[in-house]
């Protein structure tokens, strides 16, 4: 299915939620925000929000680091 990720149109294969999405990407879901469709998703949403081709999603990881 083709999904919009980050403004680019993205061929994710077996995705039918924004869970799947995440694996997909090898994102550890607690480290990430993503909106879909212009709303942003809480991250005990995520097995259960459904997508489907055409869906915009952006997906915001966070990274650590400093001194």
């Amino acid at each position: 299915m083709k999904l919009i990720i980050n403004g680019q149109e993205r061929e994710i294969d077996h995705a039918q939620t924004l869970a799947d999405v995440v694996a997909h990407f090898n994102l550890n879901e607690r480290i990430v925000v993503i909106e879909h469709n212009l709303n942003i998703i809480p991250r005990e949403l995520y097995t259960e929000t459904v997508v489907v081709a055409g869906d915009k999603i952006e997906i915001v990881h966070f990274v650590g680091g400093g001194c």
